[in-house]
């Protein structure tokens, strides 16, 4: 193999190291919440917010639907926490995307972009899903 195959091949491993990080990462976590079932209450504490008010926070529920999808649970995970499961759903396609291009040789390409624009996007939609959750119309989104 001459030296400029083995740069490289040395340099697209280089490029792909962050994605494989964040997929490790992501799959202890994972396997840590299949292992540690989130649905024994308190396994993993409580939540500040539902302790103090008795409402469910846009989080709650969010561990056990991660719980459930690592079971291929997809309504119960959706039950759980359906804004966790659509999280989860869109930072597996961003991670995809951001495995291609680096694996393409973009060497600069991020995981995610993030403007102003879309950053207030996210936490309204967050925003929405806790006040509707908490509603009697959106009752089927509670935990």
């Amino acid at each position: 193999m001459s030296d400029r195959a083995t740069s490289s091949a040395t340099s697209a491993h280089r490029d792909l190291r962050g994605p494989v990080v964040v997929a490790g990462a992501v799959l202890a976590v994972a396997a840590l919440l299949r292992v540690r079932d989130p649905h024994d209450a308190g396994s993993y504490g409580f939540c500040p917010f539902l302790s103090l008010t008795g409402l469910p926070c846009p989080g709650c529920g969010g561990l056990r639907a991660v719980n459930d999808l690592t079971r291929g649970d997809v309504v119960a995970a959706a039950s759980s926490n359906a804004l966790a499961v659509a999280l989860v759903l869109g930072l597996t396609v961003a991670w995809a995307i951001w495995t291609a291009r680096r694996s393409m040789g973009d060497r600069a390409a991020p995981l995610i972009v993030v403007n102003a624009r879309a950053a207030l996007a996210v936490v309204t939609v967050v925003l929405l899903f806790g006040v509707l959750r908490n509603t009697p119309w959106g009752a089927w989104f509670a935990p």
